[in-house]
């Protein structure tokens, strides 16, 4: 597949599925693929994308083993010491998203590439200036050992058009100060989750150039290594258990094999963990599993899911992928993989639970929220699954929530929060994050804390 084509499967999958943002604005595939006039997609990156929101969704990873939660009733929930509910519009720091990282919020948005709020209070403790402008669906990525890792413009001159000049750095800023440690220039405007990704010992980072991805020091941002894959190939990226994986293929029209290799923490050292006949796509992992997706033609109905673990043992099954036609239960608005299960949410209201083990469909219930309409490309946030509780959660951009029992699909909690009504046309996308029992709801610069009195 070509830059071009991938660029254009991005802007049509775009349209048709809602991402995993607070922001989803109503230029969001133009600003995805070029970010005002300068972010391009490397192949890798947009097929990957392309790929997997066409076939199975926003598909992310959750941790966690295999049946989990599913001998044990649903738990009430618990205050984690020294929490109270709160509410917050953080106008500038909160508009493209967050993360959770114990009991600190690390978020992004229009005129902060980085900002830090106190989980238990709302509290905005530090911010990072932007360097330009803070477009984009962007916010820090990871946190590890007193690091926060996020994106932001490599400079802030204009063009002559007004547009700013093309380039992101991948940035480390003190997660205690705000204090910026080091920045590296990437070698285009890719923000995607494989751009970057904390490994054993480094930064998995695709830099200098576009088929190469280095490993960084997480102090300096010195490489210490970096791996390279020959012209005309793809590779996605992954990590499992802090270990960096590739899954290639050859970048044409024509499907071919692809190969899964595990690169050395240490070294860079590449080793062929398998190859799976035909072109897959990488949709996401969990625990130490690789979770791929294949079709054997574009029209195929059947998508056959296979995880891989890092010793190359694999298990696939078939995957009816939901339509439209007579009987079928409607499109996919949303899935997310958790555990042993691939939660999948339509635009018609219904949430299903499948086993990756099995391929069997564990249940299918009402998701017990309103969906937005399926020609507004918003959608609801990912779901957001607690293990302790034994409870998904779903929030639509209207701030109403529910849980279901993750065992049965049973609705087991519902209530509505104040993040704003949806206004005329394509509303902005909510997201949905969990501090230990707590749910946070985002959409735009509003936050909502609140502990859901599930099971008790």
């Amino acid at each position: 597949m070509t830059t071009e084509h991938v660029e254009e499967k991005v802007r049509e999958t775009l349209h048709a599925v809602a991402l995993d943002r607070v922001r989803a604005p109503g230029d969001l595939a133009e600003q995805v693929v070029r970010r005002r006039g300068r972010r391009r997609f490397s192949q890798a990156a947009g097929a990957a994308v392309a790929v997997a929101a066409i076939t199975v969704g926003a598909v992310l990873g959750f941790g966690g083993g295999e049946g989990a939660g599913q001998e044990r009733p649903v738990r009430p929930a618990a205050s984690p010491e020294g929490w109270k509910a709160w509410q917050k519009d953080a106008p500038g720091a909160g508009e493209r998203g967050c993360l959770v990282d114990g009991s600190a919020l690390y978020c992004a948005g229009t005129k902060y590439d980085a900002a830090k709020f106190d989980a238990n209070t709302g509290e905005r403790l530090w911010a990072v200036k932007v360097n330009g402008e803070g477009d984009g669906i962007d916010h820090p990525f990871a946190v590890r050992d007193g690091v926060v890792y996020a994106y932001r413009n490599h400079t802030a001159k204009k063009q002559p058009n007004g547009d700013y000049m093309g380039g992101t750095d991948l940035m480390a800023v003190d997660a205690g100060t705000g204090d910026a440690l080091w920045k590296k220039k990437m070698p285009q405007d890719d923000r995607t989750d494989q751009a970057a990704m904390p490994i054993n010992g480094a930064v998995f980072a695709n830099t200098p150039s576009l088929r190469t991805m280095s490993a960084l020091d997480p102090l300096t941002g010195e490489e210490k290594w970096h791996y390279t894959w020959k012209k005309g190939i793809v590779c996605e990226r992954a990590v499992l258990s802090g270990v960096p994986h590739l899954v290639c293929t050859r970048d044409t029209e024509k499907p071919h094999d692809t190969d899964v290799f595990r690169l050395s923490p240490a070294t860079g050292a590449a080793e062929k963990v398998t190859t799976l006949p035909g072109r897959h796509q990488l949709t996401g992992n969990t625990g130490d599993r690789l979770v791929l997706a294949g079709q054997r033609e574009p029209s195929d109905k059947n998508l056959r899911l296979t995880t891989v673990n890092g010793s190359g043992a694999q298990t696939s099954h078939t995957y009816r992928m939901p339509g439209k036609e007579a009987g079928k239960p409607g499109t996919v608005a949303k899935n997310a993989v958790v555990g042993d299960r691939l939660i999948s949410v339509t635009w018609q209201g219904k949430a299903s639970a499948h086993s990756l083990t099995t391929g069997k469909t564990l249940w299918t219930a009402p998701v017990g929220i309103k969906m937005p309409r399926e020609e507004s490309f918003t959608g609801i946030a990912s779901p957001v699954v607690s293990e302790r509780q034994g409870v998904v959660y779903f929030l639509n951009p209207a701030g109403e929530l529910s849980g279901l029992d993750l065992r049965t699909g049973e609705k087991v909690w519902h209530t509505r929060v104040d993040i704003g009504r949806p206004g005329p046309g394509r509303a902005e996308a909510p997201q949905l994050l969990l501090y230990k029992d707590v749910l946070v709801a985002l959409k735009g610069s509003k936050m909502v804390s609140l502990l859901p009195p599930t099971g008790g």
